[in-house]
């Protein structure tokens, strides 16, 4: 169940305090009562139990709230004094730290390295693609700016606690990550949103200034209630299953709803509504779907002025998730796709959470329910299900399911159960085990306590959607099925195997989705053997001649089963075992091993070119294959700048370089596979932001390599209307300007084709 919030005006400068988003998440206010004893400004003594610290606050709260003192101006900032000794004070593990170190106690976190920060602790991938707004810090250990910025950071991260979901990146152990995501300076901020482009801070890196970038993204639907309007508009939510939070307001406290931090309607406005609750004050409400407006005891009143407990209050109300029984299990998902969690008796903690799991994967069409196996016992025993779990069922019946062996956190399992309905991995068991299936199985035997299986979970699900229709893919739990992995005698987890029909191969290589896809590929004979016969004209090949018993070889084989796949269709890939074809080996002129060359298959070149570089990883082979591919893209001057993507009517997605500049010259081939990739679509230039700086300088460019995307929106644009992309990888780029263009489909209707040139 989703929720709808009503508000009645905002103070400018209290936007950021009046945000309450539609899945219940309170901001907290942090406010110090500097120089205050806590127990002094609630009047209770340190000896003082809860219920007396919260017995104490109610009764302050009825004479000093805002409402009540119109006329005093420091009246607000004395209540949110008073509530934040309430919020320590309830609180058990506050108010020990309070009680001995006061409020510095209060101010230092857990943690004294930088790296060990606790909010710092989650997926990435998982946490960005959940649907919630994550704020992400990319830093390196030994970078200073990253120290500095480390004590603001920790104090933002208390203050946007509830609003957004703050993490970061320690790129020292996450090179690889880090790399991918464009990441060349520490430290690196930014705001990530599923399925939007990452926003990048710039500003000065102080609280004030991170909270005002970060509010600009927090979004939420708010409706002006008066008398005229008030009950069509429940009633239309209601229609959709949305409740109404409301809180009810006073006139004449000007914007005190806004500062109080909740969102209200005016009894003065809506007196219908306010003589049938007989409503006075600073109430608040919960109106369920399906409450009538004219019987008040269906309706939820909330008696605090606590946010985390109107949190927990509504929380709890909502109903909970879909209850599936053994009768109504099979044909609820025959056609659907369902996220289940499968319960025990009692509830767990996680329990409430679980009820917005709804809201957050409605545009995904993935329904969410739940399954009691104490009472459908034989149920769960057949899906081999004996404890507390979720699992993602794809619309293809009971069997074809996958079960969530993450963190139980909600954005975890958001991410798994959207990366689950995308791929084609399934939970296995002695029923639909592929021992004697003829198609490819790829099989993960594991453990769900093993850290390097959980790790390795997600890469299958990767390389099973870039596999869809060649492979197969399964996982066994080899804490419940003992007895199959003893009799593939399973020693180590994990452990892959590949079935193919008769032959078995085990998996050996990194537990990464590209590791796998190049064992995959290395035994589907994807790297192809070479031969004099075996090259047409106008094919490039590169070509490594080896011997089975040199050592380099063995070292260079799996970068060159690497560099085979990112070359996938731009350049054949071969290798020649000349200790097979030794007479073959001796025609070419081959005298020493390993011995790298490119055929380029054009009368007008030479024959072939051997690689004599000192670097033999997969990508420094790339880069120089792929230089003598014809170039995709275009030199621009100022002058066809102007001329073609200012004034022109195509696409065009461009990259300001420098000559001199490494990761330039590193970006330059990656390049050439965009333009190739877009050619039909999207134009791609160069700008040399040495030659032409002042072109560079009007478009803003003020660091290199940066790829911007123009779009032609059927005016012409300007310099710097052009829009960065940060990436330097050919798919991403590739991937984000389609995406872009599908956005702007609605514009482009009388767009002409793009010119081939």
């Amino acid at each position: 169940m989703a929720h709808r919030i009503a508000l009645r005006a905002q103070h400018p400068r209290s936007i950021w305090l009046t945000v309450l988003p539609m899945l219940l998440t309170v901001l907290l206010v942090a406010v110090w009562a500097e120089g205050q004893d806590y127990y002094e400004l609630l009047g209770v003594s340190r000896e003082a139990t809860t219920k007396e610290i919260r017995r104490a606050f109610k009764q302050l709260a009825l004479t000093m709230h805002p409402d009540k003192n119109p006329g005093d101006p420091s009246a607000h900032e004395k209540f949110l004094q008073v509530n934040r000794a309430y919020e320590v004070l309830k609180d058990e593990d506050l108010r020990k730290k309070y009680d001995k170190y006061g409020e510095k106690g209060l101010d230092e976190q857990q943690g004294g390295r930088y790296e060990s920060w606790n909010y710092y602790r989650y997926d990435f991938e998982a946490a960005v693609n959940s649907g919630e707004i994550w704020f992400i810090n990319f830093y390196f250990p030994r970078c200073s700016h990253c120290h500095q910025l480390a004590p603001t950071w920790r104090d933002f991260a208390k203050e946007m606690d509830g609003v957004i979901r703050i993490g970061a990146v320690n790129c020292g152990d996450n090179n690889h990550l880090c790399r991918r995501k464009g990441i060349n300076s520490y430290p690196s901020l930014y705001i990530y949103r599923s399925g939007q482009r990452p926003e990048k801070f710039n500003g000065e890196r102080n609280r004030d200034n991170l909270v005002r970038f970060s509010m600009q993204f927090i979004t939420t639907t708010i409706t002006q209630l008066w008398q005229g309007n008030v009950f069509s508009e429940i009633e239309s939510a209601f229609s959709s299953g949305l409740s109404w939070l409301i809180t009810f307001c006073s006139d004449s406290g000007g914007n005190t709803c806004a500062q109080s931090a909740f969102f209200c309607i005016s009894i003065g406005c809506l007196a219908d509504l306010s003589v049938v609750f007989q409503v006075t004050s600073g109430a608040t409400a919960l109106f369920p779907p399906g409450s009538a407006l004219n019987k008040p005891g269906s309706v939820l009143w909330l008696n605090t002025l606590d946010s985390k407990e109107i949190y927990n209050q509504v929380i709890n109300h909502l109903p909970d998730l879909e209850l599936l029984t053994s009768d109504s299990f099979q044909s609820k998902l025959a056609h659907h796709r369902w996220l289940i969690s499968f319960t025990f008796g009692n509830k767990n903690s996680a329990s409430n959470e679980y009820k917005k799991l709804q809201a957050f994967l409605r545009n995904d069409h993935i329904q969410v329910g739940r399954v009691d196996c104490i009472a459908d016992s034989e149920l769960c025993q057949s899906l081999y299900i004996h404890k507390p779990c979720m699992a993602v069922f794809k619309g293809l019946g009971i069997h074809d399911f996958e079960i969530h062996h993450g963190k139980d956190v909600l954005y975890n399992i958001v991410g798994f159960a959207r990366d689950s309905v995308r791929a084609f991995v399934t939970t296995l068991g002695p029923d639909n085990f592929p021992s004697d299936r003829k198609e490819p199985w790829l099989v993960d035997f594991f453990a769900p306590w093993c850290p390097p299986c959980r790790a390795l979970l997600p890469e299958l699900r990767k390389a099973s959607i870039q596999l869809a229709g060649q492979m197969k893919f399964g996982t066994l739990d080899c804490t419940i099925h003992h007895n199959l992995c003893s009799r593939y005698n399973i020693q180590a987890y994990p452990t892959t195997v590949i079935f193919n029909g008769s032959s078995v191969h085990e998996y050996e290589g990194h537990h990464s989705a590209d590791g796998i896809l190049e064992f995959i590929q290395l035994k589907s004979n994807i790297v192809v053997c070479f031969s004099a016969a075996g090259r047409d004209e106008g094919q490039i090949w590169a070509v490594d001649f080896y011997a089975p018993w040199c050592g380099p070889c063995q070292a260079l084989m799996p970068e060159w089963r690497r560099m085979a796949r990112l070359l996938s269709g731009q350049i054949l890939v071969g290798s020649v075992d000349c200790q097979r074809f030794q007479s073959f080996c001796q025609s070419q002129s081959v005298r020493a091993y390993p011995e790298i060359r490119l055929y380029p298959g054009n009368s007008r070149q030479p024959d072939r070119y051997t690689y004599n570089g000192w670097h033999r990883d997969a990508h420094s082979l790339r880069t120089w294959a792929l230089s003598f591919l014809p170039r995709a893209s275009v030199d621009l001057t100022p002058e066809t700048f102007r001329s073609l993507v200012l004034s022109g009517r195509d696409h065009w997605v461009l990259d300001f370089y420098a000559p001199w500049c490494g990761p330039c010259q590193h970006f330059a081939p990656e390049f050439e596979v965009l333009a190739r990739m877009l050619k039909g679509e999207v134009r791609a230039g160069k700008v040399d932001c040495q030659a032409h700086h002042q072109t560079c300088q009007l478009a803003g460019i003020t660091a290199y390599p940066t790829v911007r995307f123009y779009p032609y929106l059927g005016k012409k644009r300007h310099e710097q209307s052009g829009e960065h992309i940060n990436s330097r990888d050919a798919n991403v780029i590739a991937d984000t300007v389609r995406q872009r263009l599908q956005q702007l489909l609605p514009r482009l209707h009388n767009k002409p084709k793009v010119s081939a040139g």
